[in-house]
């Protein structure tokens, strides 16, 4: 393969992002914030559900799971669709679908119509960030890619950041509807954008879709999901809603498994894993993702539920994280382009081990300076460790390997993040019904009344009692964190030498 005549030469790694390829990266990041944004949100917003339709916490979370289920269903149509219909139409074409389903949040009159329209909402987030990577991959070059992942890795660094912040400040100064319609007037920019700025498509369909491992892969992931998302809801894995499903769904991936290997033009190219270094990527943001995710659900629940603060406040002190993650990533994604990310990825790890040690030692009354200071360290590492990954799994495949090798590891972070915010849920759901002080005190928040029944002095004991729930689930996370450094030792440390990557073709817009 080589170079079209009017696009900019990409053989040196040192060449820098130029305009075009500068321009198609703020619109894709545009669409990604967009996407993220309505998980970190709707994390924030729980509570306001649970009070305004009148449900239960474990309901009132599937506003969540389900945008979630969705999304990691969708993104095996993502390759296949993008190869038959073009990226810049599949990624319009999802926008849109994203912004209905915005707006047909806004207007839920029950917990169950809101679920519904999420899961319309992740139908077409789901294919906003595969699509994305894949277009800036295909514009930047493969000998680019670590800082293409670099710019990437912004709207992974505003969502925690942004997210609880902005969707505090909705709430309290408007109300929970416009934490939906604020993807109206950003999905118009941002439509409008990628008309302009994406390049033209020349969609050239060479594969028959896989029906049968779409009946197979997505009900199967949506089932399996479903499953492991009811644990923390029905209290044990042993509960039919959590048997059932999950044991269902998990045959269903094992068939699609099977047939994935026997099949000429698979849904989702497995074969892929016979590249070592995306085989070590996709076990390493495995169990990376598990942790971080999981873990992720803790410091808003802790701050608003033992401490007291409000989401706004809450958003502020957690914002310390990705303001660390800002400092490292654009470092990390030059240096992945030079050495390759084996060592950056083991000292990212390693950084955020340090910072979520600290984590699991938390009381009811941990200084704030200490704790931001805690999350300032795991963005430092964070932001060496999650686009370095993706990198690796993306730098050595080739040009045609890129849309179905970006849908490979998007999937696995959907998949990985959604099992590590289950179990990390269950274990603190199970500590704190172990402590009933701590169950009470958590109660009053939401309700003083609670206080008033308890016995004189107990509710300093039961946020004692609680936080130190909340610790010893940061210890499951630090332990998954901990085992991520067994894969990510086996990530490339070179930069790829394979000549035919580096004449992959590149296209920018002019």
């Amino acid at each position: 393969m080589t170079t079209p005549p009017d696009a900019p030469a990409t053989n040196s790694a040192d060449d820098k992002l130029d305009a075009g390829v500068l321009k198609i990266a703020g619109v894709v990041v545009l669409g990604a914030i967009m996407s993220i944004l309505d998980v970190t949100v709707v994390t924030v917003a729980i509570p306001t559900f649970q009070h305004t339709f009148d449900t239960t916490y474990a309901i009132a979370a599937w506003t969540m799971t389900g945008y979630t289920l969705a999304l990691a269903t969708v993104i095996p149509l993502t390759g296949w669709a993008a190869d038959r219909f073009g990226t810049k139409r599949l990624y319009m074409a999802a926008l849109i679908f994203f912004v209905l389903g915005s707006i047909l949040c806004s207007t839920a009159w029950n917990i169950e119509s809101l679920i519904a329209f999420r899961v319309i909402q992740g139908l077409g987030g789901g294919m906003l960030m595969p699509l994305g990577m894949t277009i800036m991959t295909h514009a930047a070059g493969p000998q680019r890619i670590g800082r293409v992942m670099a710019v990437l890795g912004v709207p992974m660094l505003l969502g925690p950041i942004m997210g609880p912040i902005l969707g505090g400040w909705l709430i309290d100064s408007f109300s929970w509807h416009w934490i939906f319609l604020i993807n109206l007037p950003i999905g118009i920019v941002a439509l409008t954008l990628a008309f302009i700025v994406f390049p033209a498509d020349r969609p050239e369909p060479s594969q028959s879709f896989d029906f049968i491992g779409m009946l197979l892969a997505s009900p199967g992931l949506a089932l399996f999901l479903f499953g492991v998302s009811s644990i923390p809801g029905e209290g044990t894995v042993a509960a039919a809603k959590v048997l059932i499903p999950a044991i269902l769904g998990a045959l269903l991936l094992v068939a699609f498994v099977y047939r994935a290997l026997h099949t000429e033009h698979p849904l989702i190219d497995l074969r892929l894993f016979r590249n070592r270094s995306l085989r070590s990527a996709v076990l390493t943001m495995t169990l990376f993702a598990m942790a971080f995710f999981g873990s992720g659900l803790l410091l808003p629940s802790y701050l608003q539920q033992v401490r007291g603060e409000s989401t706004l406040m809450a958003g502020l002190l957690i914002a310390p994280q990705g303001l660390g993650a800002m400092l490292t990533m654009p470092v990390a994604g030059r240096l992945v382009d030079k050495i390759g990310p084996g060592k950056i990825v083991l000292t990212g790890i390693s950084i955020m081990v340090l910072g979520m040690a600290f984590l699991t030692q938390v009381s009811a009354d941990t200084p704030y300076w200490a704790l931001c200071a805690a999350l300032f360290v795991m963005g430092l590492g964070m932001g060496c460790t999650m686009m370095p990954t993706m990198t690796a799994a993306i730098q050595t495949l080739t040009h045609a390997q890129v849309a179905r090798g970006s849908t490979l590891m998007n999937i696995v972070n959907q998949t990985a993040g959604s099992i590590g915010t289950a179990t990390i849920s269950v274990v603190l759901t199970n500590l704190l019904n172990n402590r009933p002080l701590a169950g009470a005190a958590i109660a009053s928040r939401s309700d003083p009344s609670i206080a008033e029944k308890l016995p004189p002095g107990s509710l300093p004991t039961g946020f004692d009692e609680a936080a130190t729930a909340f610790a010893h689930t940061f210890v499951v996370a630090l332990v998954l964190l901990a085992l991520t450094l067994i894969p990510a030792y086996f990530l490339p440390r070179t930069k790829p030498k394979n000549p035919e990557l580096v004449d992959a073709p590149v296209v920018v817009a002019h």
